[in-house]
Parts: C-alpha cells; sequence; structure tokens
C-alpha cells in the first residue's frame, strides 16, 4: 500500500534546478536508503515531504492518517529543559492520564457514602476506562521506552537531568534524534542519523530501525548502515529519481551490470551503425545507378534504426591513486610496550604491534582512547611515556590529518599544493587540481572559503603527490560523499604501500582493511581479517581463525579460493589484452579498407579492368577479415 508518492515534483532556486521531475512511491513498511552525490538535492527533497520547504511544481501525495517525523529542524527543543523532561513531553497524553488517574485514586479513597452510589459508581467506571486507556496506550512501559532510546543512543543516567543549552551541537543532535524515535511516526525521514554517534549506538540505531514497523527514508554515507537497514535504494541523480530493491551494496551490483549491458547494447549498435554507413559511402562512391539505389535503400533501413542512447555516466569523482616512489623494507613499523598518559587520564598501555609491507591495518577503539595520539608518536608529534618505536628501512611516512589543521586557511588552493611541491610546473599542479575536480578559476578560492569535502580532497591530492610508502590515514572518509569514498577505497586497495588507518566508517573498514588492532587501555588486540571477521570474533571468540570465519570454510578451501581467483583475475587480464588486439586489428583494417576504397575512386585504376578487379578482390576479403573480427569482438565482450 503506497503511503507517501510524488509525481513530477520540482524545486528550483534561482536559475538552478534541484529537482526535475520526481517521481517516486513509498509503501507501508518500506527501508528506502536514499543516496546520490553532495548537492543533489537529497536533503531538498526530505524537507519538501515534511513540509519545511515547499515545492515549485508536480504533485506530493502523503496518506492523511500517517505522521511524517524529520531528524533535523523539524523537532524544536526548548533551551531549558532538560534532556528527560524532553523525552516526556513527547508522551504528555500519557501524563495527562496519570494526573487523571491519581486524581480518581484520591476520590475513590473517600468514605463510601450510600447515598452517592451512582457517584462513586462513576468514578469506578472512569477510573476503570481511564486504566484501560493508558494501558492500551502503553502507558506503563513509555519510561521504559524512554530509558532503552536513551542510553541506546550513548546518555547515561547522569545525563538525564542536563539542560539541552550545555550540550555541544552533537548532543543536541542525538536528543532530537531519541525524542522523534519515541514520537513513533508512520514515516520517518532521517539525514545522516549516525553524524554524531559513536559505534555502539550506531549498531543500537540500526536494530531499533530494522525492528521499526513505520516507513523509513534515509540519506546517509554510511554504507555499512543502509546494508544493514535498508531494503530499497533510491539514486537521486541529475535532479531525478531512479528506484532499485535492495539495498546498498545490491544497487551497486544492479547498477554496475545495468550500466554495463547498456553500454555493451549501445557500443555493439554503433559498430553495426558505422559499418553500414561506410557501405553506404563506398556504394555511393561507386557512382553507378545500381549501387546509388542499393545506397539508399541501406540507408532508408538506417534511419529506422530506433538508436540506442549512449548510459549516462555518473558525476565525475576524484582521481585518486597513491603509488610509493621507494620500496620499504619488509618490516614496515614495530612496538612494543608502547604506553601513554596526560596527566591522570591514561590513554594505553603496553602495546604491541608489527606491520609488514603492503599491509592495510585499521586502528579501531573507543573515542577518547589514544587512536590520534598513537598515530602522532609514529611521526614524532608526539612523545611516548614508555616503550619501543620502529619504523623500517626506506618507511617515508604521509599523513592524513581529519581535522585538516596542516591546512592555511589564508592561502589559495593552487598556493596551499604549489607550497608543498614547488618543483612541479603550473601544468603539473594544475592538472592535478583538475583530477580533484578543482578546475578553472576553483583553484584561486581561499581554503577558509571551502566546505569539509574539499578540503578532504586537497589533502588527499597532497597525500597522493608525497609518493610516500606509509599512509597514516585519520577518519578519510569524513565529509567524502559516496563516489569519492569508493575511489579512495579503490586508490588504496591498489596502493603498492602500508597502510594504518582510524575510521568509523564499517564499510571502508569491510573492504580495504585485513588486519585490526582494537586499542584498549592496557593491550592492543589483534584481530586477523576486515570488519566482518571483527565484529563475528567478538562475537564469537572461540573461532580461531579468519578463515573459519567464512562461511565455516577451512583454511585450505580458502587458499584453493584465492587461487582461483588469481587465474580468474589472470585470464580475465589476457582476455582484456586479446580484445584490445583486436580491436588494434580492426582500426587498421578499417583503415586499409578506405584507401582501398579510394583507389577505386583513381583513374590508373578504375579505367583498368585487372586493377580493378584486384582491388575489388582485396576489398571483399578485408570485408569478410572485418566481419570475422567483429564476431569474436562481440564474443569477447559477451
Amino acid at each position: 500500500m503506497i503511503i507517501l508518492s510524488c509525481k513530477d515534483l520540482n524545486k528550483s532556486y534561482g536559475i538552478d534546478t534541484i529537482l526535475e521531475k520526481v517521481t517516486l512511491g513509498v509503501n507501508e513498511g518500506d527501508k528506502i536508503g536514499l543516496i546520490g552525490p553532495n548537492g543533489a538535492g537529497k536533503s531538498t527533497l526530505l524537507k519538501i515531504i515534511s513540509g519545511i520547504i515547499d515545492y515549485d511544481g508536480g504533485e506530493l501525495f502523503i496518506d492523511k492518517s500517517k505522521k511524517v517525523g524529520y531528524l533535523s529542524q523539524h523537532l524544536t527543543l526548548d533551551s531549558n529543559s532538560t534532556i528527560y523532561s524532553e523525552m516526556l513531553s513527547v508522551f504528555s497524553e500519557l501524563i495527562s492520564l496519570e494526573e487523571k488517574l491519581r486524581e480518581l485514586e484520591i476520590k475513590m479513597n473517600e468514605p463510601y457514602d450510600a447515598k452517592k452510589a451512582d457517584y462513586h459508581n462513576k468514578i469506578i467506571n472512569e477510573y476503570t476506562a481511564t486504566t484501560e486507556l493508558y494501558s492500551n496506550k502503553n502507558g506503563y512501559a513509555y519510561k521504559g521506552e524512554i530509558s532503552r532510546v536513551l542510553k541506546g543512543l550513548g546518555f547515561s543516567e547522569d545525563d538525564y537531568d542536563k539542560e539541552i543549552k550545555i550540550l555541544s551541537g552533537g548532543q543536541k543532535t542525538r536528543v532530537a534524534l531519541c525524542k522523534l524515535l519515541l514520537l513513533n511516526p508512520e514515516i520517518l525521514l532521517l539525514d545522516e542519523p549516525t553524524n554524531h554517534l559513536d559505534l555502539d549506538a550506531i549498531e543500537w540505531l540500526e536494530e531499533y530501525l530494522k525492528s521499526y514497523k513505520g516507513s523509513i527514508i534515509i540519506i546517509s554515507h554510511d554504507r555499512y548502515f543502509l546494508d544493514s537497514v535498508t531494503n530499497r535504494t533510491m539514486e537521486l541523480l541529475n535532479g531525478k529519481i531512479i528506484s532499485y530493491d535492495g539495498n546498498y551494496t545490491k544497487f551497486i551490483e544492479f547498477k554496475k551490470k545495468d550500466f554495463e549491458d547498456k553500454l555493451k547494447a549501445y557500443n555493439l549498435q554503433q559498430a553495426e551503425i558505422k559499418r553500414q554507413e561506410e557501405i553506404i559511402e563506398r556504394y555511393r562512391s561507386f557512382n553507378r545507378e545500381k549501387s546509388i539505389r542499393a545506397a539508399e535503400s541501406r540507408q532508408k533501413s538506417l534511419d529506422k534504426v530506433v538508436r540506442i542512447d549512449a548510459p549516462d555516466k555518473d558525476p565525475t569523482s576524484a582521481k585518486i591513486n597513491f603509488t610509493a616512489q621507494i620500496t620499504s623494507g619488509n618490516d614496515v613499523l614495530y612496538m612494543e610496550n608502547l604506553s601513554k598518559s596526560f596527566g591522570e587520564n591514561n590513554l594505553f598501555n603496553n602495546i604491541h604491534m608489527d606491520v609488514k609491507r603492503g599491509e592495510k591495518v585499521a586502528l579501531i577503539g573507543e573515542n577518547g582512547r589514544g587512536k590520534t595520539t598513537l598515530l602522532k608518536i609514529i611521526m614524532e608529534k608526539e612523545s611516548k611515556d614508555s616503550g619501543t618505536i620502529v619504523l623500517g628501512r626506506n618507511v617515508f611516512i604521509g599523513y592524513y590529518d581529519q581535522e585538516q589543521s596542516d591546512l592555511n586557511p589564508e592561502k589559495t588552493i593552487l598556493d596551499e599544493v604549489w607550497d608543498v611541491f614547488p618543483n612541479m610546473t603550473t601544468t603539473e599542479i594544475r592538472s592535478a587540481l583538475a583530477a580533484f575536480l578543482f578546475r578553472g578559476e576553483e583553484v584561486f578560492k581561499k581554503i577558509s572559503t571551502l566546505s569539509g569535502g574539499e578540503k578532504c580532497r586537497i589533502n588527499l591530492l597532497k597525500l597522493m603527490l608525497s609518493e610516500s610508502n606509509l599512509l597514516l590515514l585519520d577518519e578519510p572518509t569524513n565529509h567524502l560523499d559516496i563516489m569519492s569514498r569508493e575511489a579512495l577505497e579503490d586508490a588504496i586497495i591498489e596502493y603498492n604501500g602500508t597502510v594504518m588507518v582510524i575510521s568509523h566508517d564499517r564499510y571502508f573498514l569491510n573492504k580495504v582493511i585485513n588486519r585490526i588492532y582494537e586499542l584498549k587501555e592496557n593491550e592492543a588486540k589483534e584481530y586477523l581479517g576486515n570488519y566482518s571477521y571483527y565484529v563475528e570474533k567478538k562475537k564469537n571468540p572461540l573461532r580461531y581463525n579468519y578463515e573459519e570465519e567464512s562461511e565455516g570454510k577451512t583454511k585450505t578451501q580458502i587458499q584453493q579460493e584465492k587461487r582461483k581467483k588469481r587465474e580468474a583475475e589472470k585470464a580475465e587480464k589476457e582476455i582484456k589484452q586479446k580484445l584490445k588486439n583486436i580491436e588494434e586489428e580492426i582500426s587498421n583494417k578499417e583503415s586499409y579498407l578506405v584507401e582501398l576504397q579510394n583507389d577505386l575512386c583513381l583513374e590508373e585504376i578504375y579505367s583498368d579492368p585487372i586493377k580493378s578487379e584486384e582491388v575489388n578482390k582485396e576489398i571483399l576479403k578485408i570485408e569478410k577479415e572485418l566481419e570475422n573480427l567483429y564476431s569474436q569482438w562481440e564474443n569477447f565482450i559477451e
């Protein structure tokens, strides 16, 4: 049953069109991930649905019996109220019923007067009806629900009496989210709900939303979160929405296959059109009545062909490519008995790590445990209290700072990069900036005017140009849209150096990491796998190795699968090379065919029957060879 729909919805700001003929339908119980590049209009769409802003044209239908709840701006918080009293305001009807029950209880305790029997019966009946209503509205459980939601999203009982006005922006957002969940609207609109949440709170929210009975539309850059919660994905691109069944990962798979299928069909048709056009042109070049008629006949057939449009490409993402200029030794980083405190605040003790060349290692742990401090100790920007830390031979560190503190707000983008790499030419710098989406006059923008995502791209560019062989990355996916995150992940996977990363992005950790250290107060516990393995190992600590985690497979089975994967990758490379060779041969023969066709126009050829016949035979031979090559090409790309 559809409870929300939009048809041809439009929204513009001045000459900028944000939404153009957006059409979508939301069924009861749908849990939808709304994705798209930054600035695509995702938040605008949610604000229109929630009634915060108006739309310019089109139709919007929302079932009148359904309440709509929106995470940001829709909920007002009383700055003088406490966290707990703000939650209680959601249940004002139940609190009124409680007060009524107390009043009735007082009246029921009055001495019984037989002359007022009707009055006493009325009080008893009213009390019974009110109690039943209170129970039906879950009155006996709402305080427990308040505590469950507050604790789930990271508030302790000590926080309950804190006033809203003293909270940080992130804490206020969490209070608003708690209040929204307690309101329990039938249509829940969430814009980046995992911002300001630690991992435990995110996991709690996932479980809460999975069992949520209403419909949900979620905007999030947390792809692991989307995979866990959603069953549909809507992509907002170029002002329009395309809907897919399935979560984010299934959307990526479907979209990739859909693009490949459309590109294949387009390329095949273009190749056939080109072949027909060349035949038509050759017939016309003969300039004989029969050949002209044949050309016209083929042209009519070609004109009737319904042309396939080239598939739309996604908006460009930054072209990230990390390369280590110098290969380090096999031993990259070793630490033993490392400890660090700030006054009475003990961050960690007895830390042991041994990182080898080429490993992709993640450093995780609770907030405030000292993960960033550990990276700074490795770079000698912070001193250790005790222990040993050794960098291997020929190790050159590149550091990505999540705070962007190494950027000078007064410099232009161009100068910020050029000052670090003064030996690069203007053309080289501009080309590098263009690859990271800074083009034209944009390179003269001041750093202070840039968004968080733009600052991220500058630091990633500087890191790429450094050609370091050990990358220390502190929350590198923060502020990046999904496309940029995908580009960064692919770059790290292809990177020939070593990586140590701090990240709360579980999808990122799952995709690129092969070893995890969980930083605790008195140890760095090692897990020999990605994030899914880490989660499974925490739940089932008796599992003794990474191979067991993978659907109960043995180590031998895993090794066999890895060997098969390598063989498949090798075969794929060979196919690509053969395909490239065929395409080059087609190109050469097509060029030769044009030369032969031009030769037929030469007087010394067409006036000489023998030479003319030889050229025509060669043309027929080349055309047959081309037909065979086209057939091979089609077989390869199928």
